[in-house]
């Protein structure tokens, strides 16, 4: 008997996995293709704020960013890096540069889940047995997890859908020498040992699951390429290595963070009414123990850590998670059309 199951192994899935361990909680990971196979791998894993002039997405994610930025340099100095982040307006109407970081995609998942049991297999059966979760007839544990990202769910909820963004980041080994991390229509690392990394988050069209074509990796390339050329000189450029997956985010772009809400059982409900503007999502009913983390777009490692403090912290200690980020938000929309 584990005390939770992780359902995926991207940088939402391991920071969950992290911060339970810390809590000395006995924690099990899952996932197909192993630890940041997916969009979490091809990050470009800058740790930066939004920029934005305002709103609740902005909100929580420079909140995010500064718990981060601790984070990572007080847990994983050999990973993280301190960068200057010079940061220009698509447009060219201003620009400014703040101290950000900036990790190793992968080094730092794979970090995160040191000590966790992975099972490097799909998730097919999760069932409850009034006490615990059964997971593939095989594990049982007290709390399960989701972190699924974009692609297809565990548990399906009509309520919930999520948009899959893919992301396409190039190593590229340059005679051009680049001091500073750069953003404007891509992002650029600072160089190290002759070779910088470019990467966005620039497909909202192709889904691996759905696409009828494979995706075309060099048209990808030059994409990266040309639009890094809008905030550098590349001289005798060379592509050593690409990086490819599906991130995830959500339709209103706030990231969702606690329980699933039993759809059918609440609709059935007499004393709830869903036309209310502001709703009770305490009077909803939930999955036991099920909880998801989901919908960070292309901040990924920026909001990771923050959303699982937030997270464990309520499954742990009961801790009240804002309404903004619940999932629950998504049901009440649901019901409301209905």
């Amino acid at each position: 008997m584990y005390d939770t199951a992780i359902i995926g192994a991207g940088i939402n899935g391991v920071s969950v996995a992290y911060e339970l361990m810390q809590k000395g909680q006995r924690v099990i990971l899952f996932d197909m293709n192993g630890i940041a196979s997916g969009g979490s791998g091809a990050a470009g894993a800058f740790i930066s704020p939004k920029f934005s002039k305002g709103g609740e997405l902005k909100e929580i994610i420079d909140k995010a960013f500064v718990y981060s930025m601790k984070f990572y340099e007080e847990n994983f100095p050999h990973i993280f890096t301190k960068v200057n982040l010079i940061h220009t307006a698509q447009d060219d109407s201003e620009e400014f540069t703040i101290d950000a970081g900036l990790v190793n995609a992968s080094a730092m998942c794979h970090a995160l889940a040191k000590g966790v049991k992975l099972i490097a297999s799909d998730v097919k059966s999760l069932v409850y047995d009034d006490t615990s979760w059964n997971i593939n007839e095989t594990y049982t544990a007290k709390n399960v997890v989701l972190a699924t990202g974009a692609y297809a769910p565990v548990i399906h909820k009509p309520y919930i859908q999520m948009r899959g963004i893919w992301g396409h980041r190039i190593d590229v080994k340059t005679s051009t020498q680049n001091k500073n991390a750069l953003h404007k229509f891509v992002s650029i690392s600072p160089s190290k040992d002759g070779v910088l990394s470019i990467g966005a988050t620039h497909n909202v069209h192709y889904h691996p699951q759905s696409s009828t074509e494979p995706y075309d990796v060099d048209a990808g390339r030059k994409e990266l390429l040309d639009k890094a050329s809008k905030s550098i000189n590349l001289e005798n450029v060379e592509v050593i290595k690409d990086y490819t997956g599906l991130r995830s985010g959500s339709l209103d772009y706030m990231p969702l963070v606690g329980s699933l809400v039993m759809s059918k059982v609440t609709l059935a409900s007499t004393h709830i009414n869903f036309k209310v503007k502001k709703a009770d999502y305490e009077a909803y009913d939930y999955y036991p123990n099920l909880y998801m983390i989901n919908g960070s777009g292309g901040y990924g490692f920026v909001l990771a850590p923050y959303l699982a403090k937030i997270l464990v912290e309520h499954i742990l200690s009961a801790k009240k998670i804002s309404d903004r980020i619940s999932p629950a938000r998504f049901f009440h929309r649901y019901a409301k059309k209905l």
